[in-house]
């Protein structure tokens, strides 16, 4: 029996996790064995070449996937053996995320996107938090159109503003500021900081050793395994690091 953790346990934790993709001669290896703790009140950073393993890493960690072997616990429930129902109630409780794909409902407005998880949970969405992300993100007046109205930056913010909104536990962003000029980049890095110091647990995928560089530490992949974690560092160390990584 799984017994409930303190709150200060960990928000997200990886066990043994192997993920394998098809079958007999031509099964693929995604993540191989990987342990990683997440603590709330963090930022993790995820780097690695294309194909190490991080999407895969951030769809185990949503729920989004179950593991082949391993076992994925998010905010204390093991994802293991849930049925459809109470796995999409754990992510929608407990998870916050941004995929590169800004995964907008077309028919909403931006503003309604930025409600529906709250929606979708039955719960009110809280307005104030919405105005002020909004306003820090600068497309609060933007909040009434479309997503096809919007260029792939802003469509990107409100998707951010979308998975913070309910103040989740866990969110995992994937390339977060890949869409966004340097200055929105920025702010973007600012909001997750700022998250991680109200107590939610950050795993941010970048490319980007300035977003990188803002974490407490970073989870180097390769192969679908961690090959290194480093410590809190700044950006040119982490550039470095990653042309080494490269070779």
């Amino acid at each position: 029996m799984h017994s409930h953790p303190s709150p200060s346990s960990h928000a997200l934790l990886l066990r043994g996790v192997t993920k394998r993709y098809g079958t007999g001669a031509a099964v693929v290896t995604a993540l191989d064995g990987v342990d990683l703790a997440i603590e709330p009140g963090s930022i993790t950073a995820v780097m690695g070449p294309s194909g190490s393993g991080k999407s895969t890493l951030l769809h185990l960690a949503a729920g989004l996937d179950a593991p082949s072997a391993g076992d994925v616990i998010i905010g204390g429930r093991s994802v293991v053996g849930l049925d459809d129902d109470a796995l999409t109630a754990l992510r929608r409780d407990e998870v916050g995320v941004v995929f590169q794909s800004f995964n907008l409902v077309p028919s909403l407005t931006a503003l309604e996107n930025v409600e529906l998880p709250a929606r979708l949970a039955g719960r009110a969405p809280d307005h104030e938090r919405i105005a002020a992300l909004l306003d820090d993100l600068d497309v609060a007046a933007l909040a009434e159109r479309r997503p096809h109205e919007l260029s792939g930056g802003q469509q990107q913010r409100f998707a951010i503003a979308r998975a913070l909104a309910q103040r989740p536990a866990i969110v995992l962003a994937d390339e977060p500021t890949g869409a966004l000029d340097s200055a929105t980049s920025r702010e973007v890095q600012d909001i997750l900081v700022a998250s991680a110091a109200a107590g939610q647990a950050i795993v941010v995928v970048t490319h980007d050793p300035a977003v990188a560089a803002r974490a407490e530490r970073i989870v180097l992949l390769r192969d679908g395994r961690i090959e290194e974690e480093l410590p809190a560092t700044d950006a040119s160390t982490v550039a470095q690091r990653m042309l080494e990584a490269a070779r």
